[in-house]
């Protein structure tokens, strides 16, 4: 197989979706048009966070770029390769915790390395590991229900980091925490991901979340038919503290001009909704 430099001078970028369209069969209806002649290009080892109102195929995005679905028109490359299948080297996070209710977190974590054929030995190793950079130490033998929301975070993220993910997407990953905690994981993964530093595709509704994070910060137009409106770079210093990141005034002024084209997004994806409702 031809090897790709995914990272030197002149490497193509981690993701591009060139003039990508997505639509979905409904019943009885015309096909529902997710996204249209949508352009995104993330560059290895970027932090992009992409926000958008609801129904806009923030997270359709994200499944094309996994092959969890294939554009309908347009090109999805991951390191300049088409992709055509699940996407090897990239690790997903959702809304909703992916790992395995009747196993302990140490076999939560390594379940990635052994499933890639690494031997239990090192596998157990590369886990315990991954667990104490999480700050987990001695929950090894835990079981989901007997971790917090938060702590369950923490070994999703293990799970996706012990594989060396070239790419993580990341589905409103924290969303469901409470505000301390989700601070408290965006520090967390803000630090692990300085570690190899992955290229990072993070799905938000939180533009301060957004901006606290990222590289650049893209806003998607309202659905249907979505479609990239902007793309800002955020030129905010790091390493970063998320709580304290928000009091600088370069964080103020980003906010401000971001949430202008967001504003008027929100409020078109907010009409769509009443007219729905009246029409019911």
């Amino acid at each position: 197989m031809d090897t790709v430099d995914t990272s030197g001078p002149g490497a193509p970028p981690a993701i591009s979706l060139r003039g990508v369209t997505k639509r979905f069969a409904a019943d009885g209806a015309e096909p529902y048009t997710a996204l249209r002649d949508l352009d995104l290009e993330v560059a290895p080892g970027e932090f992009c966070a992409v926000v958008g109102p609801t129904g806009c195929g923030k997270s359709t995005t994200l499944t094309l770029v996994s092959g969890l679905e294939r554009p309908t028109v347009g090109v999805a490359e991951v390191h300049g390769k088409r992709v055509e299948g699940i996407t090897p080297g990239v690790g997903f996070m959702f809304q909703t915790d992916a790992i395995l209710p009747w196993k302990t977190v140490l076999d939560n974590v390594s379940a990635g390395p052994r499933f890639r054929g690494v031997d239990k030995r090192t596998a157990i190793a590369d886990a315990r590991d991954w667990i104490r950079r999480v700050g987990l130490s001695g929950f090894e033998d835990r079981y989901p229900h007997q971790l917090s929301g938060g702590m369950r975070k923490r070994v999703a993220l293990a799970q996706n980091l012990i594989n060396e993910p070239r790419i993580i997407l990341m589905d409103e990953p924290f969303s469901a925490l409470d505000v301390q905690t989700r601070a408290k994981m965006s520090d967390e993964l803000l630090s692990l991901w300085e570690l190899n530093r992955p290229a990072v595709v993070f799905v938000t509704h939180d533009l301060e979340e957004a901006i606290a994070l990222a590289d650049t910060v893209v806003v998607l137009t309202a659905g249907p038919a979505a479609t990239v409106k902007a793309k800002y770079r955020i030129d905010l210093p790091r390493p970063r503290v998320v709580q304290e990141i928000r009091f600088d005034r370069r964080f103020v002024d980003l906010y401000q001009q971001i949430w202008e084209a967001l504003r008027a997004e929100v409020d078109v994806a907010y009409a769509q909704t009443t007219r729905a409702k009246e029409a019911s």
